[in-house]
């Protein structure tokens, strides 16, 4: 963890960050969330907390970010960036630390806003050291317990 430097990519996925949870659809926790993330061509995605009456179904603005970059084609996530309205720290929940393990590399950046105060740079390693990945599942025909 450290203090985000002025990197070119931080700044500007922080500001898509910030503006995107604007868009933030929260009437249960009224904790709006923005996110933006860039993909391996140097596109970026945003996207923002979408809340649901079944809390369950709820999805943070990280997911919405990755899961919109991988529909439009991205193959990798390179930066995330993740900005709360009010917050005096923010950093992505587990599930969105585990979506990140499995999209992006160890040492992809992840810039965490918290409501304009301060910008904290982690890696996506730091912030979930002992991911579940995929070449812990069986390769593909090979026996199950079911079998």
């Amino acid at each position: 963890m450290s203090s985000a430097l002025p990197d070119p990519n931080a700044l500007h996925l922080v500001a898509l960050a910030r503006r995107s949870f604007e868009h933030a659809h929260a009437p249960y926790s009224r904790f709006r969330v923005g996110a933006a993330v860039m993909d391996e061509r140097g596109r970026a995605f945003t996207g923002a907390n979408v809340e649901n009456a079944s809390f369950g179904l709820s999805m943070c603005a990280e997911r919405v970010a990755i899961f919109s970059a991988i529909a439009a084609g991205a193959h990798a996530i390179t930066a995330v960036a993740v900005s709360a309205e009010r917050s005096a720290d923010v950093t992505p929940c587990g599930a969105c630390r585990q979506v990140m393990a499995e999209f992006c590399k160890p040492d992809v950046p992840v810039w965490c806003d918290a409501g304009g105060a301060k910008v904290t740079a982690f890696s996506v390693g730091e912030l979930l050291p002992a991911a579940f990945l995929p070449q812990a599942l069986p390769p593909e025909g090979a026996p199950t317990r079911s079998d």
